[in-house]
């Protein structure tokens, strides 16, 4: 658990985790993303400047691995520590793994890695042709519900079909196009 010193200039992940009492390894932000990557530099800053106290398996993490920091691979900007594979190429272009888009024959689509072939797939997802007045109702949590008890999304673990993508949609609809993301119920 993270506990309060006396901290300025805080970010609002710090903040959040602080006032909730949620550990670092119980990182609220999409793994991989700028955000986790971003609370974990903070934390490690806070913790070396005793600002902030930490449980045993969070200072693991600060001490033990470079999670959080950044190095260059081949010219690029990559973070330390963070197993992930971001682009790869498919039909002879490059594209980004696991980050959903809007387009191609249904509203969404996504390019995945088949760890059983190990090669790349690209998944179409959605309403049919775009959906037209087939509107994803993220907004209010019953229908988001619903869908989720409807399509038993609890139980879908494999990437490499729709039904993965379509019930967690909402955790990638800022970078659709929305406002913000919304959580599933699973």
């Amino acid at each position: 658990m993270i506990k309060l010193a006396e901290i300025i200039n805080i970010t609002s992940g710090i903040d959040y985790h602080l006032k909730h009492g949620l550990a670092l390894h119980e990182n609220v932000y999409r793994y991989s993303s700028r955000e986790f990557i971003d609370l974990f530099a903070q934390a490690r800053q806070l913790y070396s400047e005793g600002k902030i106290d930490l449980i045993q398996a969070d200072i693991d993490l600060i001490l033990e691995t470079d999670i959080g920091e950044y190095g260059i691979y081949e010219g690029t900007q990559v973070p330390l520590d963070l197993p992930m594979l971001n682009e790869a190429e498919y039909q002879g272009k490059k594209v980004q793994l696991n980050k959903p888009k809007r387009g191609g024959s249904k509203k969404f689509y996504v390019y995945v890695k088949n760890p059983k072939t190990g090669k790349v797939k690209k998944v179409a997802f959605g309403a049919k042709d775009g959906g037209g007045n087939l509107a994803v109702k993220l907004k209010d949590p019953k229908r988001r519900k619903a869908f989720a008890d409807r399509h038993n999304c609890k139980d879908k673990k494999d990437k490499t079909k729709a039904g993965y993508w379509s019930c967690r949609v909402g955790r990638y609809w800022k970078s659709l196009g929305g406002s913000k993301n919304y959580p599933g119920y699973w």
